[in-house]
């Protein structure tokens, strides 16, 4: 890696870092200056607007999630212990207490109302983790790990659900049993639909 793409690199994890804590509508070239001690002029040199910055963060985010989250269960056998896998690599990434548990969650309810590419680029990801669960639950229909009427947008929705509720009880609530709760609403998940 060349030293400005490894300066570059950097920088994003800090400003990852620092959306977690301020949000990502806080997070500007002047906000992550401060957290780095780099010049604004420098950060702009790499970035050149908020919106840049901000679309950086999250693909940077996401290349996280995905490198921690996803790709380690897509190595694991199709069907329901790729399932799993997703779920436990899923959990344990939330549970590492990050300031806020996860950015796209967080960022969803700050720019849910505000059109534009970062908009965009949030529904993105969202949508494409809810299509890469549907893709894991057809695996797992064809492998005969679930019932063949058994519909892989829902049960992609009701994972998510269960891990949005997650986050919020471990999160705001402080609930000492939500690791618990969602690993009883998992398995009632894959119950259902076996």
């Amino acid at each position: 890696m060349a030293k400005g793409d490894e300066t570059r690199r950097l920088i994003l994890q800090r400003g990852v870092e620092t959306a977690y804590r301020i949000g990502l509508g806080g997070l500007t070239i002047g906000s992550l200056a401060v957290v780095t001690g780099l010049s604004k002029s420098g950060l702009y040199a790499h970035f050149r607007s908020k919106q840049a910055l901000q679309l950086a963060v999250l693909t940077e985010a996401r290349t996280d999630f995905g490198d921690r989250v996803v790709r380690p269960a897509l190595a694991i056998p199709r069907g329901i212990p790729r399932l799993r896998a997703l779920f436990e690599h899923w959990s344990s990434w939330a549970a590492v207490g990050r300031p806020g548990c996860c950015l796209f969650v967080k960022a969803a309810n700050e720019f849910d109302q505000q059109e534009g590419p970062v908009r965009d680029e949030l529904v993105q990801a969202h949508q494409d983790l809810l299509d890469s669960i549907a893709q894991i639950a057809r695996t797992g229909i064809s492998e005969g790990h679930f019932r063949p009427d058994t519909d892989p947008e829902q049960l992609a929705t009701d994972l998510y659900g269960i891990m949005l509720a997650f986050y919020l009880s471990s999160q705001l609530l402080a609930d000492p049993n939500a690791e618990r709760r969602a690993r009883q609403a998992f398995e009632r998940l894959l119950a259902d639909a076996g």
